[in-house]
């Protein structure tokens, strides 16, 4: 069993979340739904709590109302491994979310991921000072990260405009 879990505090959309990231992601498994008892006035029967797995990570969509919300503070990193898994997961994760700067996006809950590809950070730990600056200046200039300009940047071929 997993040590810690997330719990994510969402208003009263917990279902429609889990059902948004079944779609998005590949691997995930609803575990399972604790429904509030028949005795709470207003929400017998509604949902309190799905528990479900995302790659292996388990975490509990809450249904808390509308007390707290989602910042920045907290977000998720989607490892990509090409061009088209980063275009992938951005074009799903933006769809009725925010883009943000440097590969960070808030999708439709307000909840914060960051879509990486996994040469980002051996870029910028590269082989000198200059190379890894311009990554990061490349980077600073983007909102989805582009694995090519970033290559280029290190190599000292191109900036980004």
């Amino acid at each position: 069993m997993q040590k810690i879990t997330p719990f994510l505090w969402f208003n009263e959309n917990a279902e429609e979340a889990v059902a948004f990231y079944s779609s998005v992601f590949n691997d995930v498994k609803v575990l399972k739904t604790v429904r509030y008892p028949d005795a709470v006035p207003g929400l017998g029967g509604k949902v309190l709590t799905i528990e479900f797995e995302l790659f292996g990570h388990r975490y509990v969509a809450l249904n808390g109302g509308p007390k707290f919300s989602f910042t920045e503070a907290i977000s998720f990193v989607v490892s990509c491994d090409s061009q088209e898994e980063v275009n992938y997961y951005w074009e799903k994760l933006t769809d009725g979310g925010e883009e943000s700067k440097c590969g960070w996006l808030k999708d439709r809950f307000g909840l914060s991921w960051q879509v990486v590809p996994t040469v980002l950070p051996k870029l910028l730990a590269g082989k000198d000072a200059e190379s890894s600056n311009r990554v990061m200046q490349a980077m600073f200039k983007m909102r989805k990260l582009e694995i090519a300009p970033l290559q280029e940047a290190y190599e000292g071929e191109a900036l980004v405009q």
